[in-house]
């Protein structure tokens, strides 16, 4: 852990808080921070200053001031034109020109097309090469995510920065990062439940646990037909766009946020309002596994690799815990997790039955992970509170990597399809 604080911070100069959030799970860290180095610190298709230009785009779609402050040191270190800075009019056109996608990516990637593609390779003074474009996708839907991993665990500026009011080490609600990097969180986070416990709460875990244990029996003793299967995803799929807290409007993003993008009233929830249908996206038709994969890898080697791996431990991740549980296979509730997370986004598994979804995520936890996957700045304490009681921070910590990873897949499907159909 020690080692990987010091080549993060030699990396980028802090250790900043998501770094000290995600070292309750070490193994995922790590792959994180090599895959940030590699899109950030190697040579790649696009020099520095595009690539922390393009993050503070991605970052501000979100309102994510965190991360476009960080973002805007970087592109000054890295020699970036300050000018730039004062809003996307003043950045080269060629960087102009990717506004358009980055808000389709943010909010609603199922409406990415070839023609999109086409706009953006054709042949010009601002033209972009496909190995550009696949760097500058990969930035774009990495910086989109952890938007959502930065609102999901309500991670503040550090003391130094704007907004960085308090010289307390940082925490996850009450708890304290130095007992994490001290190595104490296993055995003290049991007494840390991550919201107060009422008599209804300690029943959750319990219930949850008998549930995953029927639906791993029933599913051996039979099985929905796939037309069955499909009714299933679509009933999950209208439900989901209708499940949002109901929050009081948000004021408009400030101007130091607002002046990195446009179209400032886009977003997905206008997309729900209106009842728009979102197509169902076959993953036997592409996936990141035999399409995605290969072409990220042929166009900007090793990141596909990198990227494969960090999907993969974040989604395999266990310590078969739950709360106050041990010896527990939690493969059911993490892919349930996961395919929610693709099924909001239209994204269809032929093999999995939605019908496990409902009875394993109830409406507060469907709408703490809305929030946090389609419209992160809408995130607040109350819902990280009221899902989960029971549960130690390091699981609600773990849920938001998992939510983050298949957000990124997710938008990275429906990019790299669009590139497929341009090239085919």
């Amino acid at each position: 852990m020690h080692s990987m604080f010091a080549d993060a911070f030699s990396d980028m100069g802090r250790l900043d808080n998501i770094t000290l959030v995600m070292v309750f799970h070490p193994q995922y860290l790590e792959s994180f921070l090599k895959t940030q180095h590699y899109l950030l610190q190697m040579d790649g298709p696009l020099p520095a200053s595009y690539q922390h230009y393009i993050g503070i785009m991605a970052a501000a779609r979100h309102q994510c001031s965190y991360l476009v402050n960080q973002h805007v040191n970087d592109f000054i270190q890295s020699g970036g034109d300050q000018k730039w800075l004062n809003g996307l009019e003043n950045a080269p056109l060629k960087l102009r020109n990717l506004g358009e996608l980055n808000k389709l990516l943010a909010h609603r990637p199922w409406l990415i097309t070839k023609e999109h593609i086409e706009q953006l390779l054709k042949t010009g003074e601002h033209s972009w090469s496909l190995a550009e474009l696949i760097h500058a996708v990969v930035l774009l839907a990495h910086y989109h995510s952890l938007a959502s991993f930065t609102f999901g665990c309500g991670i503040s500026p550090e003391v130094h920065s704007d907004g960085g009011h308090t010289f307390r080490p940082p925490s996850v609600g009450n708890y304290c990062i130095c007992d994490i990097t001290n190595g104490n969180h296993r055995g003290d986070e049991s007494r840390h439940t991550a919201g107060s416990l009422s008599s209804d709460s300690s029943f959750e875990v319990e219930v949850l646990m008998e549930k995953m244990k029927l639906l791993q029996e029933c599913r051996d003793e039979e099985e929905a037909s796939q037309e069955e299967m499909a009714t299933r995803f679509e009933r999950e799929k209208t439900e989901s766009m209708l499940t949002f807290a109901i929050e009081d409007e948000d004021p408009p993003p400030g101007r130091e946020v607002s002046k990195h993008f446009e179209d400032t009233s886009y977003g997905y929830k206008d997309f729900s309002r209106r009842g728009m249908h979102v197509p169902t996206f076959r993953v036997q038709d592409f996936s990141w596994e035999d399409h995605g994969y290969s072409l990220v890898n042929r166009l900007y080697p090793d990141v596909g690799q990198l990227l494969d791996e960090k999907f993969h431990i974040a989604y395999n991740l266990t310590y078969n815990t739950m709360a106050m549980h041990n010896d527990v296979d939690t493969s059911t509730l993490r892919r349930a997790i996961w395919n929610y997370v693709h099924c909001m986004f239209g994204i269809r598994y032929d093999d999995y039955d939605y019908g496990e979804i409902n009875q394993l995520l109830d409406r507060s936890f469907k709408v703490y992970i809305k929030n946090v996957v389609c419209s992160p700045e809408k995130t607040t304490k109350r819902m990280y509170d009221s899902f989960w009681r029971q549960f130690r921070h390091s699981e609600k910590v773990h849920v938001n990597l998992l939510l983050m990873e298949a957000r990124m897949q997710a938008e990275l499907l429906y990019a790299l399809r669009a590139i497929t159909w341009y090239m085919t």
